[in-house]
């Protein structure tokens, strides 16, 4: 089928770009590039240097012999999105393409509003797009099960019944989420809830766990292929955050009690989810949701597997709590469903079988780029300094 990638410049979209167009679709990609400019923003950069996505098709195309289009533009201008979708009459849209670091969204007042900007406009006029250029294309966007937060009660895929009053009915479950970038996501769900309702869309909402992982099967095909990796506190994850600090010879940093619990996935895994939902797609007017993770851990047992993993090869690491910059929930009850993309036939790649053959040994590698200053960079929930919250 024809696939548009958004967001196809990103961590998660350049590679499922690659795994597509390798399984036989027509793939093309769009991006505005502005992910590149958060980077020197913020003077943060991936691990392994990152070649530019006109390079990255180039080397694709001598690889695998397989084309893949681009479109450069911006979701939040709209006569960009319908002409894109004119002219490449997308059967299925994958949307990555929108700010996805929750630190970055609480910076300020400023990165707050660009965020939900950005996100939730972005989103909009892809949806009108689809009604008014290609209605019966399916659209499968990147949610993330951080829109649940962390209820003391079991979290559903998406919908839950409802009991009250002598009345029943099945509704949207409950959102509480823990940052305005989370905020963004939880406005497109109900975006393109609405738009399934009232126009008849086909939309899968996959609501993603914490996404690790450096290599797919296409990656490593070519250096020029490879895809980022992030360490610094604002794009990077706590599990890349801790295979950088076993390397560097940092005290892994375990924000408050560490207890913090959270759904995780191979990289490998999210390509699976979204071939999945693409040969099983959407009836019209259905908004789907499928919580998008294989297994789940505390900060604390994170950090303990990569002490272990990283012990295996010498390194020895320590555990280090830290204050907290954000304000959550640090113990708490968390169940969350995840059986549809089981049922659909996913086969998950464990994250204990990955972190010594994959993660900490491309670390190893590349460990003369890591740059300790960029992993905690003093983004905070409450706006203030240590010091001044303690006053």
């Amino acid at each position: 089928m024809r696939v548009l990638i958004l967001g196809g410049d990103g961590y998660l979209g350049w590679p499922t770009a690659m795994y597509l167009s390798r399984r036989g679709h027509e793939i093309a990609v769009l991006d505005n590039f502005a992910k590149r400019n958060w980077e020197v923003e913020l003077g943060v950069e991936p691990l392994i240097p990152i070649r530019t996505l006109h390079e990255r098709v180039s080397a694709w195309r001598e690889v695998s012999e397989n084309e893949i289009s681009i479109y450069v533009g911006d979701l939040t201008d709209y006569g960009f999105v319908e002409a894109t979708l004119r002219d490449f009459e997308p059967e299925a849209i994958v949307h990555y393409g929108e700010q996805p670091s929750a630190p970055y969204s609480m910076v300020d007042h400023r990165h707050a509003a660009y965020t939900q900007q950005n996100n939730v406009i972005g989103n909009l006029n892809v949806l009108f797009a689809m009604r008014d250029v290609v209605p019966d294309c399916h659209l499968v966007k990147l949610g993330t099960m951080g829109e649940y937060g962390t209820p003391n009660i079991d979290i559903e895929e998406g919908w839950i019944e409802i009991h009250h009053n002598g009345r029943t009915d099945r509704m949207p479950f409950p959102k509480v989420p823990g940052s305005f970038y989370h905020l963004s996501k939880v406005h497109d769900s109900h975006n393109i809830m609405f738009a399934c309702r009232i126009w008849g869309t086909r939309a899968t909402d996959l609501n993603q766990g914490v996404v690790y992982g450096i290599h797919t099967d296409e990656t490593i095909l070519d250096g020029r292929l490879v895809t980022s990796f992030h360490y610094d506190e604002t794009f990077g994850t706590a599990l890349n955050r801790f295979c950088v600090q076993a390397v560097a010879g940092i005290p892994l940093t375990l924000y408050g009690k560490g207890k913090q619990t959270r759904g995780f996935l191979n990289i490998k895994d999210t390509l699976q989810c979204v071939e999945l939902a693409l040969l099983n797609q959407a009836e019209k007017g259905e908004f789907r949701v499928f919580n998008q993770f294989t297994e789940q851990f505390s900060v604390t047992e994170l950090a303990e597997l990569v002490q272990t993993a990283a012990g295996s090869l010498g390194i020895e690491a320590e555990l280090a709590h830290v204050d907290n910059p954000r304000i959550e929930k640090e113990e708490h009850y968390y169940n969350a469903k995840h059986t549809k993309l089981f049922d659909l036939g996913l086969q998950p790649h464990l994250l204990s079988n990955v972190l010594v053959d994959s993660m900490i040994q491309t670390v190893l590698e590349h460990r003369y780029r890591i740059n300790p200053s960029v992993i905690r960079q003093g983004i905070r929930w409450s706006g203030k300094t240590p010091e001044a919250a303690h006053s």
